[in-house]
């Protein structure tokens, strides 16, 4: 049997977001491996420890190791645990994540490096992590996170109508107030537009903020505000709605992006980082610049009013969810584990 390490995000059950290492660790064990994870503590000192703690206990349980890498304190938390499994002399596998990291990778360079070239290989879901790291490593390899397309429901659109939904954390570097900011101009055109904003609270002020700013507009009626799901009732919601709004300044690959992507959305997003790389502009989503309320406004019109748009959008936008499918990620994942098994 093939065992193996999963360190990263597993905080689904108190955050209620869902990592893309909980995904792989359910369809490794689904496709026959032993996995052991952690880390489900969202207390950075108990985060950490667990980490740790689970590499020295659990030595003798797994034959590599899968190591998410984020940036600020989360890098040092990889650091650290890449120092244990070089202790144990445990092969590792680097995955490098978020739209900030290479912000800290040129504020912290022999560091990063450091970490990179002690890893048996490195991936990242992100082609724009890719691009930005192509000088630190040549052999960083592009493995984009997988979607189950079975979950996400795809009523086929010819038209859309002013549906819109929004589904990220809510948090300043998602932008939320974007969203309503849009909303304010869009109604005065289309009076019955109906905004569905869904995510957990991470607690700097966000959530707050948008409640403000919903009053403010007297938009009470136009919005919702569901708070986080369970992943399992995502699909159900975003094929609810027509078109999803990706209001966010940083992106390293945007999972709920190709989660709307998946249900036929007709997507409107920002230019931030991976997703002007990901996504082509006027082909599987409309693509805005950051913090641009009214650019965002006029492509949701354009969805609405411009013939055979809507339909175009849906359908291209779900052609390229297909490609990301777990049938297809999943087996690049073990040939790479097992890779790095047979020859370190």
């Amino acid at each position: 049997m093939r065992t193996i390490y999963i360190a990263g995000n597993f905080l689904s059950s108190r955050v209620g977001v869902r990592g893309a290492g909980e995904d792989l660790a359910e369809k490794l064990r689904a496709n026959g491996w032993k996995v052991i994870t952690a880390s489900s503590h969202p207390g950075r000192l108990k985060r950490v420890l667990d980490l740790l703690w689970t590499a020295w206990s659990r030595q003798k349980s797994y034959q590599i190791a899968a190591v998410e890498v984020y940036s600020d304190h989360a890098f040092r938390w990889a650091e650290l645990l890449c120092f244990v499994l070089r202790a144990l002399k445990k092969p590792y596998v680097l995955t490098l994540h978020g739209g900030k990291l290479p912000e800290f990778a040129q504020m912290n360079p022999s560091r990063f490096r450091n970490l990179l070239f002690s890893a048996n290989a490195i991936t990242t879901p992100s082609k724009y992590l890719l691009q930005q790291f192509a000088t630190d490593h040549k052999n960083i390899l592009y493995l984009p996170n997988g979607l189950d397309l079975n979950n996400y429901p795809y009523p086929h659109r010819t038209i859309a109508h002013p549906k819109l939904i929004w589904l990220r954390a809510f948090h300043q570097i998602y932008n939320p107030k974007l969203a309503i900011e849009m909303l304010k101009k869009l109604v005065i055109e289309y009076p019955d537009a109906h905004l569905t904003m869904i995510g957990p609270d991470k607690g700097d002020g966000s959530l707050p903020e948008v409640r403000q700013i919903i009053e403010k507009y007297d938009l009470n009626s136009r919005v919702s505000l569901t708070g986080a799901i369970p992943k399992s009732q995502v699909g159900q919601y975003l094929s609810e709605s027509e078109i999803f709004l990706n209001t966010t300044n940083y992106e390293s690959f945007g999972v709920s992006v190709m989660e709307a992507a998946a249900c036929g959305l007709c997507i409107v997003t920002t230019n931030a980082g991976e997703l002007p790389l990901l996504w082509e502009n006027g082909v599987d989503a409309i693509i805005v610049p950051m913090n641009d309320s009214k650019a965002m406004a006029d492509a949701v019109i354009r969805i609405l009013t411009e013939p055979g748009l809507a339909q175009k959008l849906s359908i291209n936008a779900r052609k390229k969810a297909e490609n990301y499918d777990w049938s297809v990620i999943l087996p690049q994942w073990e040939a790479l584990f097992d890779r790095v098994l047979n020859h370190g």
